[in-house]
């Protein structure tokens, strides 16, 4: 199977890798993963672009950046993604994921 890849221009930003639960009775950050991960929880269900549309809004809303600036680069079809965020360093983007969590 061949694997399909999508090219960047090289803006500069961070990535997060997440594990997504769909169906969760509201969304929210849930904690980190002994590896790093972030679980999420996400209302939306299970079918992939519905979820991946709201996952992006509500990282958004965390991160406090545009949805242009969120983009889901593995993962589109799994409960395990890797998502960057254009323009914030890591250390940014990681304060502001745990100040969200439950």
């Amino acid at each position: 199977m061949a694997r399909k890849f999508v090219l960047h221009d090289g803006k500069r930003g961070s990535a997060l890798a997440l594990r997504v639960t769909p169906r969760a009775s509201h969304n929210k950050i849930v904690g980190l993963m002994s590896d790093g991960t972030i679980k999420v929880h996400i209302a939306a269900d299970p079918s992939d672009e519905e979820l991946n549309t709201e996952l992006i809004a509500f990282l958004a809303g965390v991160l406090g950046v545009p949805k242009s600036r969120v983009d889901i680069v593995a993962g589109e079809v799994g409960r395990d993604k890797l998502i960057s965020v254009l323009d914030m360093d890591v250390e940014t983007a990681h304060q502001r994921v745990v100040a969200h969590m439950d």
